[in-house]
């Protein structure tokens, strides 16, 4: 996996997003879209912020979600609701929201799957000290769904259950941005860069995959 280490994480939301910026410049000229998807936690707040004030072709890109907690519609708890403050008005049209407010979960998340581009050009990953990324989290019958792009976890996961995408879209992707900030994470960050599936983030390919950190090495 690729590395770049900086020394913040402001700098971090900076690297992170001029790589996004690269990825949908490259997207477009070769495709005319930009497919990108982005993972809830407050990393990205930050990046969403920067991505809104650069040169993004946000006329030409589709912002899926990664994973969302079902929770109520502006709730301080839905990656959405981060997602809207983050995003200017202009920006907002390229966001595809998660269903997680319908009745019939199930339904609803092969809703979205049938909504989702054939291929990613993007796919941003987070990482939680528990080795979780996406709303793939430890022990969780989720981790073994792999007919499926979107499912919806088996159980609640710090207060909630999730609707997530699965490792068949990351698998696919062009590419995977990890951006991973925060000392808290470093032995997840030692786990998932030594390539321990004992972790769901180490069950994550990553042949095609960049990490940003401000987690300097030992």
């Amino acid at each position: 996996m690729l590395t770049e280490v900086v020394p913040d994480d402001e700098a971090a939301a900076q690297a992170a997003a001029r790589f996004i910026e690269d990825a949908a410049r490259d997207a477009v000229a070769e495709r005319g879209r930009f497919d990108f998807a982005v993972s809830g936690g407050r990393s990205p707040w930050r990046m969403l912020e920067i991505l809104s004030e650069g040169s993004m072709p946000w006329s030409q890109c589709a912002l899926f979600q990664v994973d969302e907690r079902i929770a109520p519609t502006g709730s301080p708890e839905r990656n959405l609701t981060h997602l809207v403050l983050s995003l200017p008005l202009a920006c907002q049209a390229a966001i595809r929201p998660m269903p997680v407010g319908a009745r019939d979960l199930e339904n609803a998340a092969s809703t979205y799957e049938y909504s989702l581009p054939e291929q990613f050009d993007l796919v941003h990953l987070g990482l939680g000290p528990d080795g979780h990324t996406a709303s793939l989290v430890p022990g969780d019958p989720v981790l073994e769904v792999t007919d499926r792009s979107i499912a919806v976890t088996g159980t609640e996961y710090q207060g909630t259950h999730r609707m997530t995408m699965t490792y068949p879209v990351f698998e696919n992707a062009r590419k995977i941005l990890f951006l991973v900030t925060g000392a808290e994470k470093r032995e997840a960050l030692d786990r998932l860069l030594a390539g321990d599936e004992t972790i769901p983030a180490g069950r994550v390919k990553t042949g095609n995959a960049t990490l940003i950190t401000d987690i300097a090495p030992d």
